[in-house]
């Protein structure tokens, strides 16, 4: 059930003014990383819930400096503590435009994929009675039930994976 009615576009210019500000974004933080799944693995976790830690951290070695090592870095700290807090909150409002985006590219989705059943019900039916329509309806049963297959399969892949969480969280 769709959440509401979404009716609008996107232009040609929209859509270069958004790979404009993508790239301009890009352009601001060039130092940024392409991890790879085994670098991302090896790498210790430090998410938006440690910001605190990090930045209190980072006020304990601005008001104790005398407590550091000689060899502490604390310029390469303090720097790394801003620009992780920087590019927390940074990570924030991108997440949050994508979350946007990715509900509502989903529910206009399934506007578009109700309507595209309707549109397959009425070639069936007309295709019974209007010359040229067989072909037609044959191609987009084949192309639905690829998508019902697909979404069976998914949906299967998603119980055997809770599946397999509930065993190991029990095991």
């Amino acid at each position: 059930m769709p959440y509401k009615e979404i009716s609008a576009t996107v232009t040609d210019a929209n859509i270069q003014t958004i790979k404009d500000a993508i790239a301009a974004i890009e352009a601001v933080l060039p130092f940024l990383l392409t991890l790879t799944d085994e670098e991302r693995k090896a790498l210790f976790k430090v998410g938006p819930e440690r910001l605190s830690f990090v930045q209190n951290a980072g006020q304990a070695a601005q008001d104790n400096p005398n407590i550091l090592p000689q060899t502490f870095d604390t310029a390469g700290f303090e720097s790394a503590v801003a620009l992780f807090t920087t590019l927390t909150e940074i990570n924030t409002l991108i997440k949050q435009l994508s979350s946007k985006i990715d509900d509502t590219r989903m529910d206009v989705g399934v506007q578009a994929m109700d309507g595209a059943s309707d549109v397959y019900s009425y070639v069936k039916t007309a295709a019974a009675k209007t010359p040229g329509l067989k072909p037609v309806a044959e191609q987009l049963g084949q192309l639905y039930q690829k998508a019902v297959a697909a979404r069976k399969a998914n949906a299967n892949a998603k119980a055997a994976l809770a599946a397999a969480k509930s065993a190991k969280a029990g095991g």
